[in-house]
């Protein structure tokens, strides 16, 4: 029972819950209240602390009660906002909204003249209708009691001895000579008698001469002696008539705080500039009409620099935003935005301008598309890359596609500046497939924005991407109708010199420039050669760090010592033809065997002989094989002396072709395999039988088959040496003949080898060719075929 009553007392004497959190401490002076920074516990945000030490000044706890309970009901935009307060036996605690003493600035005389006659206007209003409309008096109005918002205006604390007249035990009676320094900014009323002279005054009398003090603090600092009362030290000449009559001696002579202020509005008037007209109509700057936004827009330009950057950044720029996004403010409203903008930190265009920005490019209007996109350099470093890329680029694809050109250009040309933030898989997949379709786009200048635009992009591509898209791109742009297409795509092939191997210089880019460089226009012309130049000295200095051949060095094989009749060229005697002799030479070396004469058709001659054996004079009379030219001449002339047959190379340079067609066709004919080493393919079918006629020599073939059917006839023998034709004759003709041999003396005769070779021959296999596919390689991005 004692534990329970224990823990109840504890819990009555604990102070109550404050929710707030205390921060660094604020220098104030003349002042009861320690102003500390603060933040909520609940969510962080920012507030101050009034702060009231009951037991270190008790004899001014009614004045820190009053200034609660006035904080509290009195609501004016002028004065401080009172989020909550809590009081005990030990202290008082007060906590508003963010706030900054005034003194800071105005001793620093950081405060420009517009901006001091912003502020006096609205302490003005504040005052006004604390005496006007409250019938009460501030009894406090001095520079410490004036203190500066986050948005930059100006709010009236201070509130230790407002009362009202009317009451009889009004506090600012009793208390009023108890506020710091009241003796140095008490009227000549007060200080000649009592508090209680302001019963036989008018009201505002005792605020006007506080104000008049307050203007004076404010252009010049501070306010020390009352021998500165009425000096106009760094007044504004406009404002000395009125501010002179503030600080009457005479109370009911005094200017009123209302009446100085509608002095100050009159036209021409010192409290008539753009600065105060800006705060008054950016609340309702969303009901304005076009004109009046217009002439409001222009007004915020010229006091740009002048105003207050908390203002702009609190106050001014979620009007702006709200107009843009809502209220029909369109691309100059947003201009105006990005001016504000610039005197943002980071964290502040995160939290107030960035998610406005995502939302107004998903807005279909092209006026707005074509702002953001011309104001986007200025706000591409405050946007995060994940912003970019996830959030703002995926609305920019509608550009590309976009009906009206001038959106097509400008999201073409804003590539450049959202590069950087973009992914490599973005840039190498959506956004090259988007410039893949500007490229082909019916207007010529998209076109070459979009070369210009690959060339300064091209060194955030895929390494793989580049050799893909940019050959094909630049190569495309050299053949556009338009001449500036064709000069920007020169341009970029010269930046971009060092991005392609050397082989594609060579073999497709090369290539690809020659046309260029007999274009019709002389730019073109010009700017072709300068990037011919460029290109050629980069192939040139790569040809030279090439080898003279990659071929190993070939090894001639000498059959029994033999030495081959033709030498082989040395490398130090380079000729024209040096490679092909080399080549005929090494295959004589090499070969074995008998050599074997094939008859075949007239038709077939040309394509089957080796591309290195010239053709004969007249390809209607084919020539004889060796075997049977020689057994001709043995059954004519009657003697086993053979005669030589001459070799191809001499019938070549005994017979050249002195017709141009054919030596055109010749060259034609060659495929691409058609080389001197490349291997002569072999019938699979035998050819059928031809008659041989070398131009005047009787057929002997014909004559055996003649003397065999008169021998049949008279049925006398054969002479002698000759017998009936039989298979193997007959083979002669069917292409299947003998394989004779041919000596270094140009003998004719039978050996091993032939045998074994025509053994070989007899059955020849069928030769293999190998199916080229002629159908494209399947591509699996499809953007790529896109650039050809």
């Amino acid at each position: 029972m004692d534990f329970l009553k224990s823990a109840v007392a504890s819990a009555i004497s604990k102070d109550p819950p404050f929710p707030y959190k205390f921060g660094d401490r604020l220098t104030v002076d003349q002042s009861i209240w320690a102003l500390h920074n603060g933040t909520k516990r609940e969510n962080g945000s920012d507030c101050s602390i009034f702060a009231f030490d009951v037991t270190a000044d008790r004899s001014r706890l009614p004045l820190a009660r009053n200034a609660v309970r006035k904080m509290r009901t009195l609501r004016h935009p002028g004065v401080i906002k009172v989020y909550d307060t809590v009081e005990t036996e030990t202290y008082i605690y007060v906590a508003t909204e963010r706030v900054t003493p005034l003194e800071w600035s105005a001793r620093r005389k950081s405060l420009s003249v517009e901006t001091s006659k912003w502020g006096l206007f609205s302490i003005a209003n504040t005052l006004s209708f604390i005496n006007d409309e409250a019938s009460s008096i501030h009894g406090n109005v001095r520079l410490s009691s004036i203190f500066t918002s986050q948005s930059g205006e100006w709010r009236l604390g201070g509130l230790e001895v407002l009362s009202s007249p009317e009451d009889d035990d009004a506090l600012i009676y009793r208390y009023g000579s108890f506020t710091p320094n009241s003796g140095r900014y008490a009227p000549p009323e007060i200080a000649k008698a009592s508090w209680d002279a302001i019963k036989r005054h008018p009201l505002p009398a005792i605020d006007s001469y506080n104000f008049g003090i307050l203007v004076f603090e404010v252009f010049n600092g501070s306010f020390i002696t009352a021998d500165q009362v009425g000096q106009t030290k760094n007044v504004p000449p406009s404002m000395h008539q009125s501010y002179k009559r503030l600080l009457n001696a005479n109370p009911k002579a005094r200017l009123s705080v209302s009446h100085f202020r509608d002095q100050g509005r009159r036209s021409g008037g010192f409290f008539e500039t753009p600065l105060i007209k800006l705060s008054e109509g950016i609340d309702s700057l969303g009901l304005k009409s076009e004109g009046e936004r217009e002439e409001f827009l222009s007004e915020l330009d010229e006091v740009a620099e002048d105003f207050p950057e908390e203002f702009f950044s609190v106050k001014v720029l979620p009007e702006l935003l709200k107009s843009v996004e809502f209220g029909g403010g369109g691309p100059k409203v947003f201009a105006s935005v990005m001016k504000i903008g610039k005197k943002l930190s980071d964290e502040e265009w995160e939290s107030k301008i960035t998610p406005v920005i995502v939302r107004l490019f998903s807005n279909p209007d092209r006026a707005i598309r074509v702002c953001l996109l011309d104001c986007l350099p200025g706000m591409i470093d405050h946007l995060s890359q994940k912003v970019v890329n996830d959030r703002i680029f995926p609305q920019m694809v509608t550009g590309f596609t976009d009906v009206a050109p001038l959106v097509r250009e400008q999201t073409v040309k804003a590539v450049l500046t959202i590069i950087t933030k973009l992914s490599d898989r973005t840039i190498n997949g959506d956004l090259l497939k988007q410039l893949a379709k500007t490229s082909n786009d019916e207007q010529p200048g998209i076109r070459t924005n979009t070369t210009i635009c690959l060339g300064k992009i091209a060194r955030h591509l895929g390494t793989s991407t580049r050799q893909k898209v940019l050959v094909a791109a630049f190569a495309r742009s050299l053949r556009d109708p338009f001449v500036h297409a064709r000069n920007a795509a020169l341009l970029a092939l010269a930046a971009t010199l060092d991005l392609f191997t050397d082989d594609d210089c060579a073999t497709k880019i090369l290539p690809a420039l020659c046309p260029s460089l007999v274009d019709k226009e002389k730019l073109v012309r010009d700017q072709a050669n300068k990037c011919f130049d460029v290109y050629l000295q980069r192939i040139r200095k790569y040809g030279y760090s090439l080898p003279d051949t990659v071929l190993p060095t070939p090894a001639i094989v000498v059959a029994n010592g033999a030495v081959p009749r033709m030498g082989t060229p040395q490398n130090d005697t380079p000729g024209w033809a040096g490679w092909a002799i080399s080549s005929f030479t090494n295959k004589l070396a090499t070969a074995s065997g008998d050599m074997q004469s094939k008859a075949v058709k007239p038709q077939q001659a040309k394509s089957d002989r080796s591309s290195s054996v010239p053709p004969a004079a007249d390809s209607s009379h084919p020539p004889l094989s060796a075997s049977a030219s020689i057994l001709h001449r043995q059954a004519v002339t009657g003697t086993s002396t053979p005669a030589r047959v001459p070799t191809p190379t001499e019938q070549c340079f005994k017979n050249p072709i002195e017709d141009d067609e054919d030596v055109d066709e010749a060259w034609g004919e060659m495929a691409e395999n058609s080389f001197f080493d490349a291997p002569t393919e072999i019938q699979p079918n035998p050819a059928p039988p031809i008659s041989f006629d070398d131009g005047g020599e009787p057929d002997f073939e014909g004559w055996l088959k003649a003397q065999a059917q008169a021998q049949a006839k008279s049925k006398a023998p054969f002479p002698k040496g000759l017998t009936k034709p039989s298979a193997n004759v007959s083979n002669v003709s069917n292409g299947r003949q003998a394989v004779t041999r041919t000596t270094t003396t140009g003998s004719v005769g039978a050996g091993v080898g032939a045998k074994k070779l025509a053994s070989t021959i007899a059955k020849p296999k069928p030769a293999t060719t190998k199916a080229i596919s002629t159908k494209p390689k399947e591509v699996d991005d499809d953007w790529g075929d896109a650039w050809d």
